[in-house]
């Protein structure tokens, strides 16, 4: 099911987070107060709570979309969906719109990629700034420190899907240049390393406190886990930009490891969107897999090449069998008149709950995965690459209910991925392996086969985040995916290079065309899918 065009120039703030502002004056003088300014009153925390705490969760509900009440699960599907959770190699488009001459074939509709830029610049960037402000205006660094984190979560999703985007000056206007990719990293990096530094010294002062508790959809207020959660932001980033700047990608990477409170190491501490009292959602991964139309998207041809080459147990846990009993994918790209063979019992479905499957942000496999590349690379990252490597398989088995499969599957060093034929029945489509990596750690080998090692299964580790899928996948060229059957690109988009970015909106044209136009030139390139990013760089 997809919505009609987006118009992006919709209201920054709802009327009602306006009227909770407007409503409530600080009338207390912080500065006066003789106590430590690393801790919090209890007046001082009510008053957060209550003039930053719709902001605060309106950053987050934005971060990644999902029916709540405000945004739609087509809102992901035309964010998220159709864009970087194809482009990643997790799953296949098998809607029947334009018989296949779509986003999944590369001729990108320009209704379809608006919404990754408007989910940042309608709602994140607007919410941060007024906290921004009112912290500031009440002495509450943390807060800000907490809101900027977030922040830079939700916007390195936008950057790594556009490429330059106007972020380091934003004012809120209408008119905004765009900062080249590289300068905007720049800021991620300053800004999560003084959001860092606030809250742990926050937490060192008052180990015990709570931020914003009922506002907080993530980790409930708990200080630490935001702190690990950053860190381990911090190192995504840092290892984003290995090719482009590798003695920034060490720097940052290395802070993350040095701070007292470390990065996500244990599955509880992985951040996701928590359902409770306040948070009813449904997942709109179900929604589109299972409520529109027959079913929108499947499980993938690489991600069938992988999984069942390696036997792996967590298939299960991601898909639903097939009608004989198996696994089947569909391969990206298909033009065809005829869809039912993709949506029938010929392929398999996404094994997802509407209400109990988590909204994941970033997983503690990422974050072993994350070190172990880091390790492999000569960094300190707090234990050695193939250790390292092994706990993120483990760890991923336990986030998908699969420990006790862990040990023999991550010894595993005969299988590799396999062929891909189409179960549909459809002639054309059929792929030979795209790859001969195997699981266990093999100290013998050179650099690039673990990095391809590690990569492959820190993919597996992170279905079903296609912005991450795609990202890494662009800055590694692991693992080697399917590419797509047809190329409907009129020749932008290099076959096998795959697609290495999504234009910028239309509406953006229209508003605001010397920003665009800024932004092309810093991108190097023309507007399309085939100019790699600056990060891009293998």
């Amino acid at each position: 099911m997809i919505t009609g065009k987006i118009n992006f120039w919709q209201s920054f703030i709802p009327a009602g987070m306006l009227l909770l502002v407007a409503g409530t004056a600080c009338t207390r003088n912080f500065e006066e107060l003789n106590t430590n300014q690393h801790e919090a009153t209890e007046e001082m925390m009510a008053t957060d709570n209550l003039k930053t705490g719709a902001f605060f969760s309106q950053m987050q509900r934005n971060v990644v979309l999902f029916k709540d009440g405000i945004n739609l699960s087509s809102d992901y599907q035309v964010a998220q969906g159709l864009t970087s959770d194809v482009y990643s190699g997790y799953v296949a488009p098998t809607g029947t719109w334009y018989g296949g001459v779509h986003n999944g074939s590369y001729y990108l509709i320009s209704n379809w990629i608006e919404r990754t830029f408007t989910s940042g610049f309608v709602s994140v960037m607007p919410a941060w700034r007024s906290i921004n402000t009112i912290a500031s205006e009440q002495n509450l660094p943390e807060i800000a420190a907490l809101a900027t984190v977030v922040k830079v979560q939700g916007m390195h999703r936008v950057a790594d899907a556009y490429g330059p985007i106007p972020y380091v000056n934003f004012s809120g206007s209408l008119k905004n240049n765009y900062d080249p990719l590289q300068n905007v990293y720049t800021r991620f990096f300053e800004e999560l390393d003084g959001a860092i530094d606030v809250l742990t010294k926050f937490a060192q002062g008052n180990p015990s406190s709570v931020l914003m508790r009922d506002y907080d959809y993530i980790y409930g207020g708990n200080v630490t886990k935001w702190i690990k959660f950053a860190n381990t932001l911090r190192l995504r980033l840092a290892m984003r930009v290995v090719y482009a700047n590798a003695s920034l990608a060490k720097t940052e990477a290395e802070k993350s490891i040095a701070n007292p409170f470390g990065v996500i190491s244990n599955a509880d501490e992985r951040a996701a969107i928590q359902r409770s009292n306040t948070l009813a959602y449904m997942h709109p991964l179900y929604e589109i897999a299972y409520n529109f139309n027959a079913g929108e998207v499947r499980m993938s041809a690489s991600m069938d090449a992988y999984m069942n080459g390696y036997a792996d147990p967590r298939r299960a846990a991601y898909f639903t069998k097939a009608g004989d009993g198996n696994y089947h994918g569909v391969r990206q790209g298909i033009v065809t008149t005829t869809w039912t063979p993709y949506s029938g019992p010929a392929i398999s479905n996404l094994n997802v709950n509407s209400g109990s499957t988590p909204i994941v942000w970033i997983t503690a496999a990422e974050s072993y995965f994350l070190r172990a590349e880091g390790a492999l690379r000569g960094w300190n990252m707090g234990g050695t690459a193939q250790d390292l490597y092994n706990q993120g398989i483990a760890v991923s088995f336990k986030e998908n209910g699969l420990a006790d499969d862990a040990a023999v599957y991550a010894a595993n060093n005969t299988a590799m991925p396999i062929a891909f034929t189409d179960n549909s029945g459809q002639s054309g489509n059929n792929a030979p392996a795209p790859s001969a990596i195997t699981i266990a750690w093999n100290a013998a080998d050179n650099f690039e086969a673990n990095l391809e090692r590690i990569i492959t299964q820190k993919w597996l580790a992170l279905y079903p985040d296609g912005p991450e899928g795609w990202a890494e996948f662009r800055r590694t060229g692991y693992p080697k995916l399917l590419p797509v059957v047809n190329n409907n690109s009129n020749g932008t988009i290099n076959t096998a290079v795959h697609i290495r970015r999504i234009p910028y909106p239309q509406s953006e044209y229209t508003n605001n065309k010397a920003g665009v136009q800024s932004g092309l030139s810093a991108l190097g390139g023309p507007d399309g899918g085939g100019v790699k990013l600056w990060w891009d760089k293998k």
